[in-house]
């Protein structure tokens, strides 16, 4: 079945609140990094991309918080990945959302360098942390889930302004204000309208599907001209 613009729009509105969850785990994301930063020995640089993250998950998380929120992050940014590739099949004939797909599949990929990322306004995410982890350690790895939704709602958008009309047949009914029955003629008024009938599909998000970032990818690594927010 193709996935069509209503699976689209309902599918980001539950990877809308599966952001807002990990936004509001913030300090306990930062908190499980720190742990398994210290258990790694690896407590000297910035923490600069996702295959990293899951080495923390994979070999140095021994706390159950710690593994859950890490979970949780890495979900989100898998399920964010696949909603790119299927968004990257539906556009591939417009080109409508201008590239934003394939530079934020490229934000994605797990050996992709995000240090340097920074969210902007209106996103507070970098402002909870210390000036020091903000500066050196954090800031790269709590900005890469704003940016990447900000890119995929501005996608959709996009995608949504360059959906085509279709027109229906006659409704049958008459139109606002007319009466179906003229005064003293007997005879029926009728107003014919445009009605689009949208099917909704079965467009339940698996985010129990747990992929793992080892550096490697079946994405294609995609290289847009430009970068987003980056400092």
């Amino acid at each position: 079945m193709d996935f069509t613009m209503t699976d689209a729009k309902q599918t980001l509105k539950a990877l809308e609140q599966q952001c807002k969850l990990l936004r509001q785990q913030q300090v306990t994301f930062i908190t499980a990094l720190e742990r398994t930063r210290e258990h790694a020995h690896d407590r000297i640089k910035p923490v600069h991309n996702l295959a990293q993250v899951q080495n923390y998950l994979d070999n140095h998380c021994h706390n159950s918080t710690d593994k859950r929120v890490l979970t949780l992050f890495l979900d989100v940014c898998n399920n964010l990945g696949d909603f790119c590739v299927k968004l990257d099949a539906m556009h591939c004939e417009s080109r409508s959302a201008g590239g934003i797909i394939e530079e934020t599949m490229t934000l994605l990929s797990p050996t992709n360098e995000l240090s340097g990322l920074r969210a902007k306004y209106p996103h507070d995410v970098v402002n909870h942390l210390s000036c020091d982890e903000a500066r050196n350690f954090y800031g790269g790895i709590v900005s890469l889930v704003p940016i990447v939704l900000d890119n995929i709602k501005e996608a959709v958008a996009r995608m949504e302004k360059l959906q085509p009309q279709h027109a229906g047949g006659s409704s049958g009914r008459p139109g606002p204000g007319q009466s179906s029955r003229q005064q003293g003629g007997g005879s029926l008024s009728h107003s014919t309208g445009a009605q689009t009938n949208l099917t909704q599909a079965d467009s339940s998000f698996q985010t129990s599907n747990k992929k793992k970032y080892n550096g490697e990818t079946s994405k294609p690594a995609w290289r847009p001209a430009g970068r987003l927010y980056t400092t």
